[in-house]
């Protein structure tokens, strides 16, 4: 832990009032939504709601990217996100000629890696889902990202995620702790997933931590671990290793960039940091800055590496990026202890047993 860490944390206990005067908006509208003072709308197609309690990365793109790639092939999958530091309004389908400053940089994500999946964003999810109906009649499953706290919409089934480092139950509300929903609603969830857990931890490890979650009778938990694809070119798509002879320059704006960090820490001889805000635009400055980084780094073994979410803001720069050695590491969810198959089921389930009942 460095001064800077305990600064910001000594900065945020200062913030404790503040945190008690939004954890009391936060109840009292769980109150008035659990009440049905509020009312959520339910709609006639299966919605499966990827989310969080707390602010920060708990691993909700490469979540839905998963179930994505799980329900493709079986069903006429559309995604629908808020589209977070876009530069729009409203609603947006996005099509051929899209870009990430219209939709935001996970939407953007989700496009190009899943063609044949209808993306959408829209601030107002009770608003926007009609419209995607409207849009992409064919739609038969909607999976809603990052919208676990959004209750004006009744999803079918929840999917809540928690970082094993950061779990809720610890967690306090914003801005003193990262909580923007109180602990207690993770009984609203079907199933919780602990994310980032260490690959090697073991069974007496996630007893412990469900004790600690205590979930409900019919709600399932289950552990998954980061797991890193091969990395490959921006441009050219062309895969590359990363060995033991590279020093990396990791360019990046994440909520949580430590996973990473640990990576390449153990996979490359050295490497060095050029970090940005979550969500960062990036500007023609910012790629000169990271092609003088990269000029002082000495050895002739030398790449920068980037995540999915930074490479869908910084393709618009193609004809500067072809002749750099900027690779992308894909990211995604593996389930330990064989919870993969137990996690499809139920979700495939889900789907095929609510499609019977309309």
């Amino acid at each position: 832990m460095n001064f800077n860490f305990y600064l910001v944390k000594s900065f945020r206990i200062l913030l404790f009032p503040f945190s008690l005067l939004y954890g009391l908006i936060v109840i009292i509208r769980n109150f008035l939504f659990d009440k049905k003072i509020k009312r959520s709308v339910s709609f006639n197609l299966p919605i499966i709601n990827v989310g969080n309690l707390s602010v920060g990365g708990t691993g909700k793109s490469p979540m839905v990217e998963y179930l994505l790639l799980l329900l493709q092939t079986r069903f006429k999958i559309a995604t629908l996100s808020r589209g977070y530091k876009r530069r729009t309004k409203g609603y947006i389908l996005a099509g051929n000629d899209t870009t990430a400053i219209e939709i935001g940089d996970e939407p953007m994500q989700f496009h190009l890696k899943f063609p044949t999946v209808a993306v959408a964003v829209g601030e107002e999810r009770i608003v926007a889902i009609p419209q995607l109906l409207h849009d992409r009649g064919e739609t038969n499953v909607i999976i809603l990202d990052d919208a676990f706290q959004h209750r004006s919409i009744k999803a079918g089934f929840n999917i809540l995620l928690t970082e094993c480092t950061n779990l809720f139950t610890k967690d306090f509300f914003l801005p003193t702790g990262d909580l923007r929903d109180q602990r207690s609603s993770y009984k609203r969830a079907d199933v919780i997933v602990v994310t980032k857990c260490p690959p090697n931890i073991s069974e007496d490890q996630c007893r412990s931590i469900e004790k600690d979650i205590n979930a409900l009778p019919h709600q399932k938990v289950f552990f998954t671990t980061i797991q890193y694809g091969q990395a490959y070119h921006i441009i050219t798509k062309e895969t590359r290793e990363i060995t033991t002879e590279d020093e990396v320059l990791l360019v990046c704006g994440i909520a949580n960039p430590e996973p990473l960090k640990n990576k390449l820490v153990q996979q490359s001889k050295s490497y060095y940091e050029l970090l940005y805000s979550d969500h960062h635009i990036y500007s023609i400055d910012d790629l000169d800055d990271i092609n003088k980084r990269l000029k002082e780094i000495e050895s002739a073994k030398k790449l920068i590496i980037t995540t999915e979410k930074d490479a869908v803001r910084l393709i618009k720069f193609q004809q500067q990026l072809i002749e750099m050695p900027l690779y992308v590491l894909p990211v995604q969810h593996r389930f330990l202890f064989g919870g993969g198959m137990r996690f499809d089921d139920i979700v495939i389930t889900f789907i095929e047993q609510f499609s019977k009942t309309k």
